[in-house]
């Protein structure tokens, strides 16, 4: 029986997944998911520095002459105290003086002679400019945990540590094969009655672009023999991921051959269009997932349930789907009845559902960069109407300038 989509979406996030780990050095850990929780061991800053190149003294002497006694630089190592009407010149980053209460930056200083200034900016406060241990990072503080997304900011607080080399999951090794001898792949020659399989290229990649080790190992014939043959040389993988074949035709031996070798059903069916047809399950530690022929429907159901397993597959703790919130650019009719993926366009602002949506067509995910997923009951939307963007493809840039400043 068809489960719905939201205890489809739950039965994957609550799958008992624990992937395998790696050691590897922070550089190559951009996209990868950390395998353990850590925790600062150096505070940050980690010692009081100026933020600004000037003067560091005691606030109480703001309104007098004052004598400039020394200069600091970043990285000197000087035991400087500060007496009374005293102060050093200072650079941006250098270890301000114990005693000193204010950094006045260079250009509100009016210099008397080269040992002598005078403040102008009457209005500085007391620790101004003074970048201070521990307010950035404690130690002990965590600053990755066990699942998060590495990107190249938490690689800057990586190395701010001294870590070298982090724990990340394995990346899960995905195959995927292709069957139906009526689908030519596109390197092949075919004829008029044939066309070209786009399934398997859009999974193979779209699984890269993901961060998963994929394999594409052939294409089936219409036996289950031959579909026996590439599914038990592909037991060695975390996902195995195919389309079309599970349907009642005659030449749609995808199933049988599944069943032959244990197959254990998850779910079959979901209450969405498109993509009803979508089977899920495994054999012994390894899980598969077959989505439907048709090409849109294909790729959609990927976006909306294949990618929350790949996250899971990843070790990722971001595993719900998230959205953003738009206007609806044009009047939406919908057949209700099922939950609905309306792939679509968002410029910014307005979310322009795509007109050509049939579950075969091709061309209509290149030209979309995000989908709304409406409601059962829903059986219209008039334009202007909120709705709820799911990305799936952004860099997000556009082809024409637009005004990108908030202003007040």
């Amino acid at each position: 029986m068809a489960l719905s989509v939201n205890n489809a979406l739950k039965t994957i996030i609550e799958l008992n997944i624990e992937p395998n780990f790696e050691i590897i050095p922070i550089e190559e850990s951009t996209n990868r998911v950390c395998a353990e929780t850590i925790y600062a061991k150096l505070p940050l800053p980690r010692f009081n520095n100026s933020a600004m190149d000037g003067y560091a003294l005691k606030f109480e002497d703001i309104d007098k002459e004052i004598k400039v006694i020394d200069t600091v630089f970043a990285g000197d190592n000087k035991d400087i105290n500060l007496e009374e009407a005293n102060c050093v010149k200072i650079m941006t980053g250098a270890v301000v003086p114990q005693d000193a209460t204010l950094v006045v930056p260079k250009e509100n200083c009016i210099e008397i002679s080269d040992e002598k200034i005078k403040i102008e900016d009457k209005d500085l406060k007391k620790f101004s400019h003074i970048r201070f241990v521990g307010e950035d990072v404690n130690c002990g503080e965590e600053i990755l945990s066990k699942g998060d997304e590495i990107n190249f900011a938490n690689i800057t607080l990586l190395s701010s540590q001294g870590i070298s080399y982090i724990k990340v999951y394995k990346k899960p090794k995905v195959i995927v094969f292709a069957s139906g001898e009526e689908l030519k792949l596109h390197y092949e020659k075919i004829e008029d009655h044939q066309i070209y399989n786009s399934n398997t290229p859009t999974l193979l990649t779209r699984c890269k672009e993901l961060n998963c080790d994929v394999t594409f190992i052939g294409q089936a014939r219409d036996s289950v023999e031959s579909l026996e043959s590439l599914i038990k040389n592909s037991l060695d993988a975390d996902l195995i991921i195919t389309s079309g074949g599970v349907s009642v035709g005659d030449a749609d031996f995808t199933n049988e051959a599944f069943l032959n070798l244990g197959f254990e059903e998850i779910f079959k069916g979901i209450k969405i269009k498109p993509g009803k047809p979508t089977i899920f399950g495994k054999i012994n530690n390894t899980y598969i997932l077959n989505l439907p022929g048709n090409p849109l429907a294909s790729a959609l159901i990927f976006e909306f349930f294949g990618k929350v397993l790949i996250q899971k597959l990843l070790g990722s703790n971001l595993l719900y789907p998230n959205c953003i919130n738009a206007k609806l650019a044009v009047d939406l009719k919908n057949k209700k009845g099922r939950i609905t993926i309306i792939p679509g366009s968002f410029d910014g602002e307005f979310f322009f559902p795509e007109d050509k949506r049939l579950p075969g067509m091709v061309a209509t995910l290149s030209r979309s960069n995000c989908i709304i997923v409406l409601d059962e009951n829903v059986a219209l939307l008039k334009k202007d109407s909120n709705v709820k963007l799911l990305p799936i493809n952004w860099k997000f840039f556009r082809k024409d300038y637009k005004d990108y400043l908030t202003y007040e």
